[in-house]
């Protein structure tokens, strides 16, 4: 499907509106999938509705404390790693 081609689709009584077929393989937009509403100047725009609400440091900061000297970038990829091996000679 060309870009600037236009597709027609009609509101329903229960205000529902289908998604042509094409822009839902496109966008991988299966059943299920939650979109983010929002009403532009240009019309309205949709898209994948994030998967947790927006947070700053500040909200979630010491939600998990931590006792003695910060870890390095390398200490917690070397942990990560250990971990994943670890559950992956479990399998």
């Amino acid at each position: 499907m060309a870009v600037s081609e236009k597709l027609i689709t009609t509101v329903s009584t229960k205000g529902q509106v289908i998604l042509p077929s094409a822009i839902r393989k496109r966008r991988d937009w299966g059943a299920g999938t939650r979109l983010q509403v929002e009403d532009t100047p240009e019309g309205v725009l949709l898209k994948p509705a994030p998967a947790f609400a927006q947070t700053r440091p500040e909200e979630v900061f010491g939600a998990l404390p931590h006792r003695g000297r910060p870890k390095t970038l390398e200490e917690m990829d070397e942990g990560v790693l250990a971990e994943a091996r670890r559950r992956h000679a479990r399998d």
